[in-house]
């Protein structure tokens, strides 16, 4: 999976936020903000990434268990596909 082109993101003073631009804005209108995990979650899916890649690359960067870093990468990813910000 992949996030979709017209999907931007931008971190400011801390703040992590994704937005639609162009064509991808005719089904999202709205603004995306996430913690530290997300944001690295949403980073992650710049390139084309399976869901099990992800959570390695999480369990590599952050101290956490496998069990919370796997619903943490299930919960982001079913939010981006009810946005439609990814390719499956």
């Amino acid at each position: 999976m992949k996030l979709k082109e017209g999907f931007i993101t931008h971190n400011s003073n801390g703040e992590n936020i994704m937005v639609a631009v162009g064509d991808a804005s005719y089904k999202f209108h709205g603004l995306v903000r996430s913690n530290k995990t997300g944001a690295f979650i949403i980073d992650c899916l710049k390139v084309e990434r399976k869901e099990e890649q992800i959570v390695e690359e999480i369990l590599m960067n952050f101290d956490a268990s496998r069990e919370v870093v796997k619903n943490d990468v299930q919960r982001i990813i079913e939010i981006l596909r009810e946005i439609g910000a990814i390719y499956e």
